[in-house]
């Protein structure tokens, strides 16, 4: 990569600046409608697919409005193209499922039911650490490409990184979440009911923009795909995405009313497990010699969740006015700050790794 390039000032779009602001906004606003319309909210919140579902039809609508353009965007020929360069996607996924969701059992359990017991209580020490837990299982989300960019991240290589990570949540996130939940705290796991949450929230989404990408594709062809159809879902992701905190919030009114100290003691945990992930991550890139287009975005998918898909696993399994719902509610409220320092450490350790050992991208297979 040049150094023309390398010092251009990367900058992300008016919404994604100010997310923290807006994530606050939704909060108030949110919890505002909870307060004064109390009625409404419980109507709200009563609504499921099916008696004892728990899933809630108004999140799963605005949840599916912003899966499915993440869904869209996986290119699965592009994996093909990282096999000459493996390391780099290994450390990612040893990190994402081997360390990270049992990490952060350890550090919820060690605060939640050792530390913070005394000030929350062992029935939501339970919910909070079972929230964390589903957080940290599902790992990356579509800000992860906003990461990748401001730290000059390898595009396609971040592609297949997200994209390899959805088809292992397909078939590791529900028995994780069973086995460290019912593991580590009091509370049971209706497995029926996180499957469901698969289903619902990945195979759906993923099915569709996979179809959808498919047919497009070969019918419009790729340039229309790329800079028409993507574009044109990213004010319905913003507007869903800032809605469903809306809704959300209001459901919890009464928990951020009464419990507001314990969204900072929430917030703890995820902070040191953020952290721990990152450096561990980027600290296995440096030292396998991974080139740092690939080890930085590295970092910053072992620092994210893929937060709506565990936001809607959470009220899925527990109600949307639950403890854990809760738990994975504050982890939208840190990511962005914390994602922004992360970056701003990759970017000032970029002489930690080797110039010739930035290779050439991987180049994504064009479809015809």
């Amino acid at each position: 990569m040049s150094g023309e390039k390398r010092s251009e000032k990367k900058k992300l779009n008016f919404f994604e600046r100010y997310l923290t602001l807006w994530v606050a906004v939704c909060m108030v606003l949110g919890v505002i409608v909870g307060k004064t319309f109390p009625g409404i909210v419980d109507r709200l919140r009563t609504l499921e697919f099916g008696e004892g579902s728990q899933i809630n039809i108004p999140i799963a609508v605005l949840i599916w409005l912003m899966i499915y353009p993440m869904m869209i965007k996986i290119d699965f020929s592009s994996i093909l193209g990282v096999r000459k360069r493996p390391k780099g996607l290994f450390i990612t996924l040893f990190v994402n499922w081997l360390v990270k969701p049992f990490s952060m059992a350890l550090f919820g359990y060690l605060f939640f039911k050792v530390l913070f017991l005394p000030l929350v209580g062992p029935e939501l020490a339970d919910q909070y650490l079972a929230g964390t837990i589903i957080l940290a299982a599902a790992p990356c989300t579509a800000m992860v490409f906003v990461w990748s960019y401001l730290t000059d991240g390898d595009p396609a290589y971040t592609l297949v990184q997200v994209s390899v990570n959805d088809l292992i949540m397909l078939v590791l996130f529900a028995p994780i979440v069973k086995f460290l939940v019912s593991g580590a705290s009091n509370l049971t796991v209706p497995f029926n009911v996180l499957i469901s949450a698969v289903f619902f929230f990945i195979v759906i989404p993923l099915t569709l923009g996979t179809l959808t990408r498919t047919v497009l594709l070969k019918t419009k062809g790729e340039e229309w795909f790329n800079t028409v159809f993507i574009p044109f879902f990213h004010p319905i992701t913003v507007i869903a995405l800032l809605t469903t905190l809306v809704f959300i919030f209001a459901f919890q009114a009464d928990n951020i009313t009464s419990r507001f100290f314990h969204v900072v003691l929430i917030a703890v945990p995820i902070l040191i497990q953020v952290y721990f992930n990152s450096s561990l991550t980027y600290g296995l890139m440096k030292f396998f010699k991974v080139e740092h287009s690939v080890a930085a975005p590295g970092a910053l998918i072992g620092a994210s969740n893929f937060f709506e898909l565990a936001v809607a696993t959470a009220i899925a399994l527990y109600g949307p006015g639950s403890g854990a719902a809760l738990a994975t509610v504050v982890g939208v409220l840190v990511e962005v700050p914390v994602m922004l320092s992360v970056c701003a450490i990759c970017n000032r350790t970029r002489h930690w790794f080797d110039a010739d050992l930035e290779a050439v991208p991987v180049r994504v297979k064009r479809e015809r």
